[in-house]
């Protein structure tokens, strides 16, 4: 039964997404993100199992990058979607409603703008393809995990709803930023840039000094800034990557 368990654990992950998905949906940001939280915690953990208990397979592979589609493919697309449906509502309604509003078949009353959103779907799409078919990501990425995007996109109304400041909002609610970070997701999804994995092969501090920086330095930001913190920590990420790419081991 034990090697059943990393798909019952990707199967949870697929749950979760479908959830977040009728909850995206509906405009209710924070249940969204809560059940991408825990889709990602179980994507997390599929791996892990399936390294531990070694039952490797084919089929676990497909399937994880199945329930990714949905959870950090699908979901921040159409969270993406409905940001952008609610800054470039301009007929008064409220949020709730702007899905409803925004595209009108009866009097061909629609908006282009908000499908810009959904370019994060297509180009988390082509990345889990790519990935499925590279033998190289094993010990890092090649371009942002579609984890890790969604944990920054899904996070925008997340901080407006808990902590919603003039500035954040200005920021946040801009159409314009939100189309330059829809731009910079899909780059960033399927660039060459390379970034550590957090997988660890031994626990020593000297081979993972990059990994342990990492965390420690995320949680020292969620604590300070908590959701506010999701963003930066992915361009930490990043940044640390980077550094390790570039700097450290051309010094090396």
């Amino acid at each position: 039964m034990l090697k059943h368990l990393p798909n019952a654990l990707t199967l949870l992950n697929l749950f979760c997404g479908a959830i977040a998905v009728i909850f995206a949906v509906q405009n209710q940001f924070a249940a969204a993100a809560l059940f991408v939280f825990l889709g990602i915690f179980f994507d997390f953990f599929d791996g892990f199992a399936a390294r531990l208990l070694k039952v490797q397979s084919e089929l676990g592979l497909q399937l994880d990058s199945l329930a990714d589609m949905v959870t950090s493919g699908l979901v921040p697309g159409i969270v993406m979607f409905k940001l952008l449906a609610f800054t470039t509502n301009t007929d008064g309604h409220s949020i709730d409603d702007s899905w409803n509003t925004m595209l009108d078949f009866q009097h061909l009353d629609y908006s282009l703008v908000p499908l810009i959103g959904l370019l994060i779907t297509l180009a988390s799409a082509y990345r889990l393809a790519k990935f499925n078919i590279d033998d190289e990501q094993q010990s890092y990425f090649k371009g942002l995990p579609t984890p890790a995007n969604t944990l920054m996109i899904v996070s925008l109304p997340v901080i407006l709803e808990f902590q919603n400041t003039e500035l954040i909002s200005r920021i946040i609610l801009n159409p314009w930023f939100l189309i330059g970070l829809t731009l910079l997701s899909c780059y960033l999804l399927n660039s060459h840039i390379k970034l550590f994995a957090l997988k660890f092969k031994t626990w020593d501090f000297k081979p993972n000094t990059m990994r342990y920086s990492f965390i420690a330095l995320s949680l020292v930001l969620v604590m300070v800034l908590q959701f506010v913190a999701i963003p930066l920590v992915i361009l930490l990420y990043i940044g640390l990557s980077l550094m390790d790419t570039y700097v450290l081991r051309n010094e090396n």
